[in-house]
């Protein structure tokens, strides 16, 4: 599926290195991803409402929305641009790739509120992808998975970040290089 087809269908994608988008605003950005995805326009005094409401939240000034997307945007802002995105957006899912990467502890706080709010609608999934469990002290995980070259290693509750935490990643390394 192209990018559109997948965001239609009710997937969104938060990477781990976003990229720069020069000359086209956030404001616009967002504007034409919700007019893509729902196939009309968002009615523009509602929209800007909603736009400068979904910023706040996320803790962005208010010229943020006439910036170019993720131009000199710093770690914390770029993490929480898509955290913007997903509210505004109503994805049914959301793969967020090493959503906490580079993130300061307010900043960390911040995006795992907006992924707490939009977990508030059951209906809603979440893969969430990173290397450190300190993020799952803010986002309750109901099921943590260990991936090794590509392989599922292990499976479990929240009790597995814990784990994991404690006890490092390196036991399935070694397993998996046994196993090879």
């Amino acid at each position: 599926m192209t990018v559109d087809q997948r965001a239609r269908a009710g997937l969104f994608l938060a990477m781990q290195y976003p990229v720069e988008i020069p000359g086209v605003s956030v404001a616009n950005f967002l504007r034409a991803a919700r007019t893509a995805i729902d196939g009309q326009a968002p009615k523009l005094r509602t929209w800007i409402k909603e736009v400068d409401a979904a910023l706040e939240r996320q803790d962005l000034d208010d010229d943020f929305a006439d910036r170019s997307v993720n131009e000199g945007f710093s770690g914390g802002e770029k993490k929480r641009h898509e955290m913007a995105q997903l509210e505004l957006l109503h994805p049914k899912f959301a793969v967020l790739d090493e959503t906490d990467s580079g993130l300061d502890i307010d900043a960390l706080k911040v995006v795992s509120t907006g992924v707490n709010h939009y977990l508030e609608d059951k209906s809603r999934g979440v893969m969430l992808i990173t290397h450190y469990t300190r993020i799952l002290r803010y986002i309750k995980a109901t099921q943590v998975h260990v991936f090794v070259d590509g392989r599922v290693a292990e499976t479990g509750g929240p009790e597995l970040g814990e784990q994991l935490e404690a006890e490092g990643y390196e036991k399935y390394v070694e397993a998996a290089k046994a196993n090879a």
